[in-house]
């Protein structure tokens, strides 16, 4: 008894301690849904994640050294979509006019083939895609948040600390996530070799503590040895020892040479604002600017939010943008991707002249468009924003693609691994687990980086950020992210509402207009009765917002589809 009981006074002076050092309230916290300041706002999908953020810019850190604390911190607590195990891309506006998009997405295995996912008859085996040790790229997380450290000023360490308090010391979990772990305990049971901490006898509930003793071993390995913490060493061997007992592909040597890539950022101007987004493999970075590009031809704001004519029209936008995702886009390290033809205003026009206001389009009769001869080349996820006193904005989004992964946990390590295989194109014309359609520009090649969704954003305003935003959601986040700017730029909706006004969604196939809830009834019988094929479903994304006022003051929105929290000071 005195054992366990010394033992219980150890834990708590440990969480004591640890509370004093990093200010968190790992065992009492609610999700703060609006924040206002003028030296910084952190916002993200989880409020302990956001609360590490904040404190790194209390202690001097800028929104670079914020962000990185940020994903480590989710990669704790929200392990459906926070990751080690996964990648993700990041967008960033310095105080000194520098843009940066970093490119950390995961990448093929070096024994990766075109045709790994498919049965002997052809058809396509989704299961190996989607499930187990087989549908994992190879990470890209930890490459880019110690290539991104290069633009912070705080100790690498610093930024880990936080995360490893917390898998140490354990965290409560919502209602949400107990919801979420509970749905996919088959799965985790399925597809696991080793002990992990998000099974148990019991149903998880609200208020149940998580602690993760190997997910702390690894991130303090991490701390002590950076990136080799993770791609070399004990951990690189636990990642290849769970692959074997697997039958996954990744090896050491792919971990070894994995890189995180610095790209020329997709930059565009819609009317007096620069929009400075992610590119490819990113297929954000293409289809934003083409939809707003299509959009700009037409007086939407005159049409009014929600009306018949606005749906409409973003509707067929997004359908013939989602038609040339399909044919075009690709990693561009491996496929030469027209951009510049599918972002020129012939080719926009083109395009446009398919449009019928009015009428349904019909994705079987529009398909990609044909490039113009005479022009010379020249899912699960999670967002976070944040704006520091420098004016340094960061805008990044990550992902392990389904949520949790591919249920595959690390054994010794504590992390899970992605399914991200499935953004390939499996076989042409078949669609992945979002029901995107792929061609060859996306076919698996080994070291090859597959297609995303992923769209974190700057807006700027006179050459300052003045929007950053972004949104988790597979398919569903790029149209997000289109829609979230139009209820901003062109309705002039305020932020809250901006990032809470119901969504819709197309994606060319299938032909169908996806709603979430609220959406307006009336509007989707005005749909149906034009032609239209409605399908409700649940939420669609969440996005994390913080708005740059001109008098400098500071607005973070978390999105009231989860557990979102926004903060400021």
């Amino acid at each position: 008894m005195k054992t366990r009981i010394t033992g219980v006074l150890l834990v708590l002076l440990i969480t004591f301690a640890a509370s004093a050092q990093t200010n968190l309230t790992p065992y009492s916290y609610s999700s703060n849904k609006k924040a206002t300041g003028r030296n910084g706002a952190v916002v993200s999908a989880h409020p302990l994640a956001t609360q590490v953020g904040l404190v790194i810019l209390q202690k001097g850190g800028n929104a670079m050294d914020a962000a990185i604390a940020t994903q480590l911190a989710l990669a704790v607590v929200y392990p459906g979509a926070g990751n080690l195990g996964g990648g993700g891309f990041l967008v960033a506006q310095l105080a000194n006019g520098q843009q940066i998009t970093l490119d950390y997405r995961e990448k093929a295995p070096g024994k990766a083939h075109r045709d790994m996912y498919l049965n002997p008859d052809g058809s396509p085996n989704l299961e190996k895609s989607q499930h187990g040790h087989l549908a994992a790229g190879v990470p890209g997380t930890v490459a880019g948040l110690w290539q991104s450290h290069r633009y912070g000023k705080l100790p690498f360490k610093d930024l880990v600390q936080p995360a490893i308090e917390l898998a140490q010391n354990g965290f409560v979990i919502t209602e949400a996530e107990a919801r979420s772990l509970n749905g996919d305990q088959q799965d985790f049971q399925k597809t696991n070799t080793r002990p992990h901490p998000f099974t148990k006898n019991q149903p998880w509930k609200a208020g149940d503590t998580l602690f993760q003793p190997d997910l702390a071993a690894t991130l303090i390995r991490i701390r002590e040895k950076g990136r080799n913490g993770f791609y070399k060493g004990k951990t690189a061997s636990l990642i290849t020892a769970e692959m074997q007992r697997g039958k996954g592909i990744i090896s050491k040597k792919d971990l070894r040479n994995y890189r995180a890539i610095e790209r020329t950022p997709s930059l565009f101007r819609y009317k007096e604002y620069q929009v400075l987004t992610m590119p490819l493999p990113s297929s954000g970075g293409v289809l934003l600017p083409m939809m707003m590009k299509m959009t700009e031809t037409y007086p939407i704001a005159s049409y009014g939010f929600h009306s018949l004519e606005a749906v409409q029209l973003m509707t067929e936008i997004e359908r013939l943008a989602y038609a040339d995702r399909a044919k075009y886009l690709g990693d561009p390290d491996y496929y030469k991707v027209p951009i510049q033809q599918l972002l020129s205003q012939e080719y926009i026009q083109q395009r446009l002249q398919l449009y019928q206001p009015g009428k349904a389009g019909n994705s079987r009769e529009i398909i990609e468009g044909t490039l113009p001869a005479s022009f010379k080349e020249s899912e699960e996820t999670t967002h976070l924003s944040v704006y520091d006193s420098e004016g340094n904005a960061v805008a990044v989004t990550t992902t392990l693609n389904g949520n949790y992964g591919s249920h595959t946990v690390v054994g010794g390590a504590g992390f899970l691994l992605n399914n991200e295989m499935d953004d390939f194109s499996v076989k042409p014309g078949v669609p992945n687990m979002y029901g995107a359609v792929g061609g060859e520009a996306n076919a698996i090649v080994p070291g090859k980086r597959m297609l995303s969704s992923m769209t974190p954003t700057i807006v700027l305003k006179n050459g300052k950020p003045y929007i950053i935003t972004g949104t988790p959601g597979g398919t569903t986040i790029t149209t997000s992210v289109y829609q979230t700017l139009m209820n901003a730029l062109e309705f002039k909706l305020d932020a809250t509402t901006t990032v809470n006004a119901p969504k819709f969604h197309m994606q060319w196939l299938p032909d169908v207009i996806y709603t979430e809830p609220g959406f307006p009834e009336n509007l989707i019988k005005q749909l149906e009765a034009i032609g239209y094929t409605i399908k409700k479903r649940g939420p669609i994304g969440r996005t994390e917002l913080i708005l740059v006022k001109e008098d400098g003051s500071i607005e973070a929105i978390g999105d009231n589809r989860g557990d979102d929290a926004a903060l400021a000071y």
